[in-house]
């Protein structure tokens, strides 16, 4: 091979490796595709986080602030990328998502690095699509109403099995703020109110077992923030027996609950 074959070879390799390189740079740097109703990645399942409003009983206005400042304390902790969804359990019994806000957190300016992104630019589009859509749901989420039924773990159960919130989703944590005081046809703390508590209702495992037969294992995994909303002819069994047996419930369902106060 001659000299001048040898250069044309090896001019060869530079121009293939140029080539590759670029090609491997723009399969990498691609930006990223997501959903433009969700703002998820359209490629993945992010986690889930669910802030679930009980507004089957009515809450004073001191109440209904400290509501708000749970979302926006769960709102702050997202990581970005994760999905923030808001619900009530209305006047109705049913679970509601809230102005249909269910979205993934694309990122405040203080969570990217500079030296890759305008951070000014990034809060802009974070203000736009995220944060203003959730102080709209947030401003109708903490009006009180009043309901004559409050179905509380079916509505959990039913969340359980929301495809966005299903047991494929990694990292599921509901925020439940409720006065817990469960009254459908799985069982009322109402029945025969004069009489002792585990009178009143059945059996926390009988409890578990029904949700399993109807909705299956829907919750199991989950972790559950519980946000106490007291009643005051009801706190002392708010924070005594009523929350022992829920916790039991939970328990079996394979729920990992702890109890906060609003």
């Amino acid at each position: 091979m001659s000299g001048r074959d040898l250069i044309g070879l090896f001019n060869l390799i530079i121009i293939a490796g140029v080539v590759g390189a670029i090609s491997y740079a723009a399969f990498v740097l691609k930006p990223a595709e997501y959903d433009s109703q969700t703002l998820c990645l359209v490629d993945g399942t992010p986690p889930h986080r669910v802030v679930v409003i009980d507004k089957t009983d009515l809450y004073s206005t001191a109440q209904a602030d400290a509501i708000g400042d749970v979302i926006l304390g769960e709102r702050n902790a997202l990581a970005v990328g994760e999905r923030f969804s808001l619900y009530e359990l209305n006047e109705s019994g049913a679970l509601r998502n809230t102005n249909r806000f269910s979205l993934c957190n694309p990122g405040a300016g203080e969570q990217v690095n500079p030296l890759y992104r305008n951070p000014e630019r990034v809060q802009a589009r974070y203000n736009a699509l995220f944060a203003e859509p959730l102080q709209r749901a947030l401003a109708d989420l903490v009006l009180p109403k009043d309901a004559p039924s409050s179905p509380i773990i079916e509505a959990l159960a039913r969340l359980g099995q929301d495809p966005a919130f299903d047991r494929t989703v990694p990292q599921r944590r509901i925020v439940l703020v409720s006065d817990m005081l469960q009254n459908s046809d799985v069982f009322s703390v109402y029945g025969r109110r004069r009489g002792r508590f585990e009178q009143r209702v059945p059996p926390a495992r009988a409890v578990a077992d029904i949700i399993r037969e109807t909705y299956g294992d829907s919750l199991r995994g989950t972790e559950l923030e519980i946000r106490l909303i007291p009643r005051e002819t009801w706190e002392a069994e708010q924070r005594g027996e009523l929350q022992a047996y829920w916790s039991e419930i939970f328990q079996q369902l394979g729920v990992r609950a702890y109890w906060l106060d609003i």
